[in-house]
């Protein structure tokens, strides 16, 4: 047998969920191609179709997949291709040789010369149930045909990896690019926020004056102030701008396999997908606290651009295992 050996490693870093693999090795019943196809799933989907001689070593074939890959819905096939003198199924010769006995013996019952020029139709007699079986390796044959195919879907595995992680990456560098688009903005806001409270201030001084001109009336600074302070807590940002920080930091530590403190992560085999996404949903949830806080209009220009930046990173997050 020409063995397909792998040195594959447990699942780790960024991944697209969406991959081919392919690979093809000799094994005892033949040449084995396995082909792999996956596109996005929010859980775990393997859909496994097999020759004749693994059928019942789906679910053996499933594990090993599920060793390897976390998320995505996975398509994979096995074809065969037999040996020169080898045949995919085999000819029961007692059970053909009693459907033949039981056909003459109906003929001559029914007062046909079996003598005369009358032929069986052969073909139609090896559809006849029992008379085909599959060439099917049994105990440890069995066994031994799977381990063989077992390497060469580790192989294709392998291939698939390889592939979504490096579509992986390239998505990881755009991530990483929105989140500094992100905090570009934050900067700004925060630039920006304290002068909402000046703003309204100077907006209802303006209001007040015209209404006290016209009724002939006095207010008191003090309350004027405390009506503003009391804007002005409403209006706070601060909170919310430190989580967003907080958010874009752990996001960007996972895409780059670091803990919240910069530090590597070491042996990290978990698909992130999840997480981000997860993240992505604080993320939004902050953005939208300050866009409802602020009336100031470039806050709120701001806030729809972050918004359209956190929307283009769902959507690839949700192409990430």
């Amino acid at each position: 047998m020409t063995q397909a050996t792998s040195t594959l490693a447990p699942a780790c870093g960024i991944r697209s969920m969406t991959g081919q693999g392919r690979a093809a090795g000799k094994t005892d019943i033949g040449t084995v191609t396995v082909e792999l196809r996956t596109v996005n799933n929010r859980g775990f989907k393997c859909s496994v179709r097999t020759p004749d001689p693994l059928s019942g070593s789906e679910a053996l074939i499933e594990s090993v997949v599920r060793e390897h890959l976390h998320r995505g819905s996975i398509n994979l096939s096995i074809n065969l291709e037999h040996q020169q003198g080898q045949t995919p199924v085999q000819i029961n010769d007692t059970v053909l040789a009693g459907y033949i006995r039981q056909c003459k013996a109906a003929m001559e019952q029914s007062g046909v010369d079996t003598d005369a020029n009358v032929s069986l139709d052969v073909a139609a007699l090896l559809n006849l149930p029992g008379v085909q079986t599959g060439a099917r390796p049994k105990g440890d044959d069995a066994e031994k045909v799977f381990q063989q195919a077992r390497l060469v879907v580790i192989a294709a595995l392998e291939n698939l990896i390889e592939m979504r992680e490096q579509e992986g990456a390239h998505m990881a560098e755009t991530l990483l690019g929105d989140c500094e688009t992100i905090r570009g903005h934050v900067r700004a806001i925060e630039t920006l926020a304290p002068q909402a409270a000046e703003s309204y201030r100077v907006r209802l001084e303006g209001k007040v004056q015209r209404v006290l001109a016209e009724y002939d009336a006095e207010v008191n600074p003090v309350d004027l102030l405390r009506e503003v302070q009391v804007y002005a807590d409403k209006a706070d940002v601060s909170e919310e701008i430190t989580r967003l920080d907080s958010h874009l930091k752990l996001f960007q530590a996972v895409l780059r396999g670091e803990s919240p403190d910069g530090d590597k992560e070491s042996g990290r085999d978990e698909p992130v997908g999840r997480k981000l996404d997860f993240i992505i949903q604080e993320m939004f949830r902050e953005t939208n606290t300050i866009g409802s806080k602020s009336a100031h209009a470039e806050v709120s220009a701001i806030v729809v651009e972050i918004k359209c930046a956190i929307e283009r990173m769902r959507e690839l997050v949700q192409n990430l295992e």
